[in-house]
Parts: structure tokens; sequence; C-alpha cells
């Protein structure tokens, strides 16, 4: 369930909040006259809301690319050229 608070809050009980979105993991929405103002999250949930953002972001750029090309490639394709290109990287930091 989401937690809102008054913006108040956040000066007047600062530790209570701080506790609440490191031991959740999930934001606190700060209010400020019954209006949304803010979101308090811990870093690690800020990360990870990141990393959720870039993957959605790089898969929602996939499908539309997907959408414009007929072209497609089997698993066997993808690794075989995903170890190529790995084997070509570890090459050339060998010397």
């Amino acid at each position: 369930m989401e937690k809102i608070r008054p913006v108040s809050d956040l000066r007047n009980h600062f530790a209570t909040i701080s506790k609440e979105v490191h031991e959740s993991g999930e934001p606190v929405f700060l209010t400020k006259n019954g209006y949304g103002d803010m979101v308090v999250m811990s870093y690690e949930a800020y990360e990870k809301f990141q990393f959720d953002s870039e993957v959605y972001f790089k898969l929602k750029e996939a499908e539309l690319e997907a959408e414009q090309s007929t072209q497609r490639f089997s698993h066997k394709d993808v690794f075989a050229d995903l170890k190529k290109t790995l084997h070509g990287k570890a090459d050339n930091s060998d010397g």
C-alpha cells in the first residue's frame, strides 16, 4: 500500500521516513496542500527503478524496431554473434 504523508513530515519525522523507505524498499509520497509534491525513496530503490526503466526502454525500442522490419534471427544466430563479439573484445584486450 502506498505511503502518503504531508511534506512537513520530512522535516518533522525524517528519521522515521528514512527507516520506512529503507526497510520497505518502497517510496513515500509527500503532499503539499493536499497535492502530490515529491517522492522519497532509498538510493537502492532508486537504482533499481533506474535499471528497470532502462530495461523497459530497451525492450520498447526493440519492439518498435521489430515492427518496422521483417528480419528475424534465431537464438543460435544471436548467441553466435554475441560470442564472436565477446571473443573479439577479449582478443583486443590481450595485446
